[in-house]
């Protein structure tokens, strides 16, 4: 990073040659997209010399995760700067928006409840010190669970959770955020593990028009995903939400400034797979296939 004085100013930024050697793509095509797309968008300095922030590094690195995709590069690099600076409002929501090939499906809150104690036995219990967050809609919900997740905030970096506490703060290494009644958080279930090892994210959101519905019978609207950048992303996206709701995460913030890498494959197959079982598992016993 170089730090160039204007009258009266003192300008900090990244030129075009670190923006390409922090992200391996050619200063030439860096001008290109720049031209062609208008992005990544530097500030001009009174000389004409561009000026990226960290931002731009992660624009960039989005792009090329994009692409690793599949992704034609007008599509990558629309979707990348789709990426508001301003705090999503709700995890799903912003994972929707940037990751719109992501399917989601309506589950019970039985099967939710399944799934999400998969995750925390399965990513959670045993990805080497991940940083986790998790939406309890109720601060009566997480007392349920409190124990467990204190079990796993023993081996994490760091662990973050969202409901109407009247009580915000930290607690045996547990950072408690109060979620406002207004909020769009306050009607989601969430789950992140972000974890080079074990990345994980699960985010839904219950319908309306449920009143008097039996508790597990429930119905969500939800998404899940293994894919790094993805889990990277909902992670960002709650750093963000503390911000809004006036406790912010610096520490956490800083860890997740580097892009997750793509996810294999293998992975995307994993994942397809898992998809269809989770949905044949919720199916209604009636609307099930019959063996012939």
């Amino acid at each position: 990073m170089v730090k160039d004085t204007v009258p009266g100013t003192s300008v900090t930024g990244f030129t075009i040659s670190d923006l390409s050697e922090r992200t391996g793509v050619p200063q030439a095509t860096l001008r290109t997209w720049e031209a062609r797309y208008g992005a990544p968008m530097p500030r001009r300095l009174p000389g004409g010399h561009r000026r990226y922030a960290e931002r731009d590094v992660a624009l960039v690195e989005r792009v090329l995760a994009h692409r690793s995709m599949g992704l034609s590069l007008e599509t990558a690099v629309a979707r990348a700067a789709a990426v508001s600076a301003e705090p999503e409002p709700s995890v799903f929501a912003g994972l929707r928006k940037r990751h719109p090939e992501l399917a989601p499906r309506i589950l019970t809150k039985r099967t939710l409840l399944a799934v999400t104690r998969a995750i925390e036995d399965e990513c959670c219990a045993r990805a080497a010190q991940p940083i986790l967050f998790a939406s309890f809609q109720s601060k009566r919900f997480y007392r349920q669970s409190q124990a467990r997740w204190h079990e796993l905030a023993r081996t994490a970096q760091h662990v973050t959770v969202f409901a109407d506490f009247d009580d915000p703060g930290s607690v045996d290494r547990v950072t408690r955020v109060r979620v406002p009644s207004d909020a769009p958080l306050a009607r989601e279930w969430l789950l992140v593990c972000e974890a080079p090892d074990y990345p994980a994210c699960l985010a839904g959101w219950e319908l309306p028009g449920q009143d008097g519905a039996d508790q597990l019978g429930r119905r969500y609207e939800a998404l899940w995903t293994l894919d790094p950048p993805t889990v990277r992303d909902a992670a960002q996206i709650c750093v963000g939400l503390c911000d809004s709701f006036d406790q912010p995460l610096t520490e956490v913030a800083e860890m997740l400034d580097d892009s997750a890498p793509p996810a294999s494959p293998d992975l995307h197959r994993a994942m397809s797979l898992f998809n269809r079982v989770v949905g044949y598992v919720d199916t209604p016993q009636r609307d099930r296939p019959r063996d012939r």
